[in-house]
C-alpha cells in the first residue's frame, strides 16, 4: 500500500493477542463542547450493560466488537461503526481473539439535534435506525475527528465532527421516538426511577419500594425492565456512574465520589467505573484535569497577549503623537 513502507504493522494479529496491551484514554477537548472522546483497543474487556446520555459512535479500526442491543447480538467489524442512542441499553466485547481497536466521539443529543436542524429534513429528535453501519469514510472522519483534537486543531476537529454526524444522519438517520410513559406500568417504573435517583445513596429494597408505589416486586421488575432495559439494581449501578462521572468533573476526589453516589468504597466504583466508561476514575479525571489545566494556561498566554498588543499600540501612539509635535515645532 502506498505511503506504508518503513512503517511498523501494530494491528493485532490472533498471534500477537496473547502479549497485546489494552489502553484506552477517554479525554475531552475544550473547543468541541457535549462531546467526549475516545481512543480504546480492547482484548479481554467485556462492557456491562449499561447506557450513556450522549450518541455513541464509535469507528472500528482493527478487529470486530460484539455488543447486545435491542434484544439481540451485533457485530462491528473493521471499517464499520458501532451506532448506539443516547439511554438506550447496550453491552460490549471482543468477537475475535485479537480484540478489537477503535475510536469512540459521544456528542450530546443538542449537539447532534443543531447538526440535524441545519443539514437534514428530519423532525423531531434524531437518531440512527441501525446499530451497526458498514462505512469505511465514516470510520476515516471518526479518527480524523481524535486526531485534531490531539493536535489542537479545533476548526478541523469542528468541521470534521460536523461532516461526519451529518453523513451518519443521511444514511443511517432517523427519528427517535418519544419516551412517554404511556401504560401503568410504565408510570410505575418511572415513579420508580424517581425515588432511585433521590435515594441514590440509600437506595430501598425492591420490596419497599414496590409496596411504597402499590404493587408487587414482581411486577415492578417486569415494568422497570420493560421500560429501561435492565432491572433497577443495574440501572441504579449505571445511574451512580454517571453521577460520579458528574462529580470528578467538578474536581471531587474518587474516594469521596464513591461514597456520595452510594458506593461502598473507592475500588468499588473503580470496578464498576472501568466496567461501564472503560477507563478506571483517576485516569478519567486526569484527563479531565489536563484539559483544565491547558484551557487557563492558553487563557493566561492569551491576556498577555492582549497585554502585549495594548502596550505596542499605546507605545506606537505615543511616537506618532510625539512625531506630529515634532513637524509642528519644525513648522
Amino acid at each position: 500500500m502506498a505511503g506504508t513502507a518503513g512503517r511498523r504493522d501494530d494491528r493485532p494479529t490472533p498471534e500477537r493477542a496473547g502479549r497485546a496491551v489494552e489502553r484506552a484514554r477517554h479525554w475531552r477537548y475544550e473547543e468541541l463542547p457535549g462531546v467526549d472522546l475516545l481512543r480504546a483497543r480492547y482484548i479481554h474487556k467485556t462492557f456491562v450493560r449499561h447506557t450513556h446520555e450522549n450518541f455513541v459512535i464509535a469507528a472500528i479500526a482493527d478487529g470486530v466488537e460484539v455488543f447486545h442491543h435491542g434484544g439481540s447480538d451485533v457485530f462491528a467489524g473493521a471499517g464499520a461503526l458501532a451506532l448506539v442512542n443516547p439511554d438506550t441499553p447496550h453491552t460490549g466485547r471482543a468477537g475475535v481473539p485479537e480484540g478489537w481497536r477503535y475510536g469512540a466521539v459521544y456528542p450530546a443529543p443538542e449537539v447532534v439535534a443543531a447538526i440535524a436542524a441545519e443539514t437534514s429534513t428530519l423532525r423531531g429528535a434524531p437518531g440512527f435506525v441501525s446499530p451497526v453501519l458498514d462505512d469505511p469514510a465514516t470510520v476515516r472522519l471518526v479518527h480524523e475527528v481524535l486526531r485534531a483534537a490531539e493536535e489542537g486543531n479545533a476548526l478541523a476537529a469542528d468541521t470534521l465532527l460536523r461532516v461526519a454526524v451529518t453523513r451518519l444522519l443521511r444514511l443511517n438517520g432517523g427519528t427517535l421516538p418519544e419516551r412517554r410513559p404511556r401504560t401503568a406500568g410504565a408510570r410505575i417504573a418511572a415513579r420508580a426511577r424517581a425515588v432511585l435517583e433521590e435515594r441514590m445513596a440509600e437506595p430501598p429494597t425492591l420490596e419497599r419500594l414496590a409496596t411504597d408505589l402499590g404493587t408487587s416486586p414482581f411486577a415492578l421488575l417486569r415494568a422497570f425492565r420493560d421500560s429501561y432495559g435492565m432491572p433497577p439494581h443495574a440501572w441504579l449501578t449505571d445511574a451512580r456512574v454517571r453521577r460520579a462521572r458528574l462529580l470528578l468533573d467538578t474536581g471531587t476526589r474518587p474516594a469521596e465520589a464513591a461514597v456520595a453516589v452510594g458506593f461502598t468504597d473507592q475500588p468499588h466504583l473503580n470496578r464498576h467505573f472501568a466496567r461501564i466508561v472503560g477507563v478506571p476514575p483517576g485516569a478519567y479525571q486526569r484527563e479531565r484535569n489536563d484539559v483544565r489545566g491547558r484551557a487557563k494556561v492558553r487563557g493566561r498566554a492569551e491576556v498577555r497577549g492582549r497585554a502585549e498588543v495594548r502596550g505596542r499600540a499605546e507605545v506606537r501612539g505615543r511616537a506618532e503623537v510625539r512625531g506630529r509635535k515634532n513637524v509642528q515645532d519644525s513648522d
